[in-house]
């Protein structure tokens, strides 16, 4: 029998028209974007399914647009199976936590929009970038990121050959330079500046003050956390845990590590892309992994369930 996670995915795996087939297709996920759109004052499924790459990859519409999909998603699968363990790559920790009936959809889409307009306000004042290397081990990227001139350093450990840096863009752009020039593959992520890394330090400090009136709520199944790599402890504050998140790397090889020793052996990714799924094929060969986004996939599911 399958013991299942869920996970979620996170910024970087948006692309124009997602989610529209679950919108189309199911009355639970037309409810998450009404909801959105009422929180929000703007009406994200059109931006979702009509708006352009450029106009996605901006925080403030990506990060919402990100959740929206995901807890779309979640509302159809939620129906057909429980996971006994969820979490999220860096964004997608919101959705884990909503799952998890850590806030409420509508708390969530406050936090999104506050998150994201905060994380869109630092990267106008320090732009940076990102890069995903591939093929490299993490001791060979550390080293690489402190002999490089700036600040450039490892922000996710996504799988044990998939490392992505962030820093200065400056910085950011001659480390993957120089990882490329060693034989590895560099590829520069579509957000707007150097997540999970210092120069989101006023973004945590305002994110601070916009969640601190938040309720949050004790953990229903167990949540595995980016910023340890293991599941959260009960009690855990939640509110310092979103601030640190911010500025903090993610360990989601070694959460998805943890729960496979757990016993879990399918990981149901729910949003946009199959990111995570890949990470997780390629990284845990023993497990099966699946993305659904679509009806076709949902279909799909249940032969699997």
């Amino acid at each position: 029998m399958n013991k299942l996670a869920f996970v979620f995915s996170g910024q970087g795996s948006q692309y124009p028209g997602m989610g529209r087939e679950l919108f189309e297709n199911f009355e639970s996920a037309r409810n998450v974007y009404e909801c959105a759109n009422d929180i929000l004052g703007f009406d994200i499924a059109k931006l979702s399914f009509e708006g352009d790459a450029a106009t996605l990859a901006q925080t403030k519409i990506s990060q919402p647009a990100i959740y929206a999909v995901s807890m779309a998603a979640y509302s159809v699968v939620s129906e057909l199976c429980e996971p006994e363990a969820v979490a999220g790559h860096s964004l997608g920790e919101y959705a884990a936590l909503t799952a998890a009936g850590a806030f409420s959809l509508e708390d969530g889409f406050k936090m999104i929009a506050a998150r994201g307009a905060a994380m869109q306000r630092a990267a106008d004042r320090n732009p940076g970038s990102m890069f995903a290397i591939m093929g490299s081990d993490e001791e060979t990227i550390a080293r690489v990121c402190r002999e490089t001139a700036g600040y450039v350093l490892p922000v996710n450990y996504n799988n044990a050959t998939q490392t992505v840096i962030a820093g200065e863009s400056a910085a950011a752009q001659a480390a993957a330079d120089t990882l490329a020039g060693m034989g590895f593959r560099a590829t520069k992520l579509a957000v707007s500046s150097a997540f999970h890394s210092k120069l989101m330090s006023s973004a945590a400090e305002e994110f601070s003050e916009a969640i601190a009136g938040v309720r949050m709520n004790p953990l229903s199944i167990p949540f595995y956390s980016n910023l340890t790599g293991h599941m959260l402890p009960a009690g855990a504050d939640l509110h310092e845990y979103l601030v640190e998140h911010l500025i903090s790397p993610v360990h989601f090889h070694e959460e998805v590590r943890g729960m496979v020793a757990e016993g879990i052996n399918l990981f149901i990714e729910l949003g946009p892309n199959k990111v995570l799924t890949s990470l997780i094929k390629r990284g845990f060969k023993q497990v099966s992994a699946c993305n659904v986004e679509k009806p076709s996939a949902v279909e799909k599911l249940k032969e699997t369930l």
